[in-house]
């Protein structure tokens, strides 16, 4: 019988066709034992992330303490008294008057401020838009101050939250949402080296991570009307929290293999979500915990959407800036990595 050239070959008939003996169908062959490393690896990396993530969610909201809060405080004496009776809990920034002690509450660079409004009275400006927990750790410290000195507390929350974000969560679920959508898009390019080339591969990271931002944006501002940012900005803020984490995603895999991306779930989505001051305020958290909450993804963008919806963006810099850099240095090693590999291969063949 005569095969066509479209046919396949006879090597890979017989490759693919099962070995027979005297007209006898011979089994494929099976698998050996697989090695422990097979099975530890996965289990392991499985058993750490779970770890991690109930340490982190739960571990960190059972005894949040109060570590320097800033609070403003008016009057010769009244500052003194504060430091002395609150301790390292509050960091007292003395102010000439009330309306100043309001107007740093305003531009966040407090988060709550304490003036003597008339005689055995005391008021209380706070900020609920920088965060349910805090507002209410300064609110019970306070309180606990003013019945000890027998003064009577009026509180007034002159930066409230939005009407569809009572309980203060959105800035939260849309960095955990976005953050997450990085990671997918991260993963899923890791796939795609052997059929895009690398500068395709990073315009799909940095495009489509712009796209998930203005999606988010659009969706949680105009739509669901829970973060009241301006929405080019907001935009602006997701795409780059996106891009940190999808450039992050792929920089790790790239370089680690398939441990890349069980790291980058325990830093970006675990670590850097639970720690990012929107469900348990920055300055309830652990010294550990404080000291990474503003340095990972998640905490940069929280902080920037809750300066761009309450505070007027006076305090954006820093998070964009933070963003920014996570983004562009992952980018820029990634587009390393091929040059690296082949100048690992040449030693090695040298």
């Amino acid at each position: 019988m005569e095969i066509s050239a479209g046919s396949a070959s006879e090597a890979e008939i017989e490759q693919a066709t099962p070995a027979t003996t005297g007209g006898r169908r011979e089994p494929a062959p099976t698998p050996g034992r697989p090695p422990l490393r097979a099975w530890l690896q996965p289990s392991l990396i499985a058993l750490v992330v779970v770890a991690a993530f109930i340490a982190c969610y739960v571990g960190l909201q059972r005894d949040p303490q109060a570590h320097h809060i800033p609070v403003a405080v008016t009057g010769p004496d009244l500052p003194g008294e504060i430091r002395q009776a609150l301790g390292d809990a509050v960091d007292v920034h003395p102010v000439p008057d009330a309306e100043a002690a309001r107007r740093a509450v305003q531009r966040h660079d407090v988060t709550a401020a304490i003036s003597a409004s008339g005689p055995h009275t005391l008021r209380l400006a706070i900020a609920g838009a920088a965060g349910k927990s805090t507002a209410s750790a300064v609110s019970s410290l306070v309180e606990a101050y003013a019945h000890g000195a027998g003064e009577e507390l009026r509180t007034e929350d002159v930066v409230p939250l939005a009407r569809f974000d009572t309980r203060g969560l959105a800035g939260f679920y849309v960095a955990f949402g976005v953050s997450l959508a990085g990671f997918v898009l991260g993963s899923n390019t890791l796939g795609l080296s052997a059929v895009m080339r690398l500068r395709h591969r990073l315009w799909l990271l940095g495009g489509t991570s712009l796209a998930i931002g203005i999606v988010a944006a659009i969706l949680v501002g105009p739509v669901l009307h829970a973060v009241p940012a301006p929405v080019a900005p907001l935009m602006a803020t997701l795409g780059l929290l996106a891009a940190a984490a999808a450039f992050t995603t792929t920089f790790l895999g790239s370089y680690l293999g398939p441990v890349g991306l069980p790291i980058t779930t325990l830093l970006i989505l675990t670590v850097g979500n639970a720690t990012s001051g929107a469900v348990i305020g920055a300055d309830l958290l652990p010294a550990a915990a404080r000291s990474v909450s503003a340095l990972l993804p998640p905490g940069a963008a929280v902080r920037a959407i809750t300066d761009l919806s309450y505070f007027n963006g006076a305090h954006i810099a820093g998070p964009a800036i933070t963003l920014a850099l996570w983004a562009a240095s992952a980018a820029l090693l990634i587009g390393l990595h091929p040059r690296l590999t082949r100048r690992r291969a040449k030693n090695d063949a040298a």
